[in-house]
């Protein structure tokens, strides 16, 4: 029998709110009785995440900068989307073919993640696809400059080990994804 209760929110105000950044702050009473009065929580838009391999057995990355931490990362075509839009594999898929150019043939879904529940609300959707082809061009946002690398699947793993591909959301994927290649 589970004896955890949740947090009761006393008050809420949103304390931040532009198109970049919404940061609400909620007064809490915790289940001992004690009050935190500045609790805050991100609010974030869920992402959809896709593992596209192609019918080389080779994994589409992609390279691009993260200004929070000022550094290069490899990761899987992921982006924001809002659920009440479009469905969260439409997003997985746009997501593919904007940011590589590539569309697939074969497509699931592997599973719906949370990022980080103790301070931000999103879940991220994972999707596996397979077969993926060269369609066309990037279609690149504003903010992005993304390059393309593809990587055989065997040597995703030494990647990982070696700290190249380091984004928790893309090692996910891959471990979730890369066990289910036979559909």
């Amino acid at each position: 029998m589970n004896n955890l209760k949740k947090w009761n929110i006393l008050k809420s105000k949103m304390v931040l709110d532009n198109p970049w950044c919404q940061v609400r702050q909620d007064e809490i009473e915790l289940p001992s009785g004690k009050i935190i009065n500045d609790y805050f929580v991100s609010i974030q838009p869920d992402v959809a995440m896709i593992l596209p391999i192609t019918s080389n057995r080779e994994i589409i990355f992609v390279r691009q900068y993260r200004h929070a931490v000022g550094e290069f990362f490899l990761e899987l075509p992921a982006g924001n989307f809002d659920p009440t839009k479009e469905s969260a594999e439409v997003a997985a898929i746009r997501e593919l073919r904007e940011e590589t150019g590539y569309i697939p043939q074969k497509f699931r879904k592997i599973g719906t993640l949370y990022d980080k529940p103790s301070k931000d609300t999103n879940q991220i959707h994972l999707f596996l696809a397979k077969n993926v082809s060269k369609a066309g061009e990037q279609q690149l946002d504003i903010t992005e400059e993304i390059e393309v690398v593809l990587i055989p699947v065997e040597s995703v793993l030494d990647k990982i080990i070696q700290g190249e591909i380091s984004v928790a959301g893309t090692i996910a994927a891959l471990f979730l994804g890369l066990n289910l290649l036979s559909f």
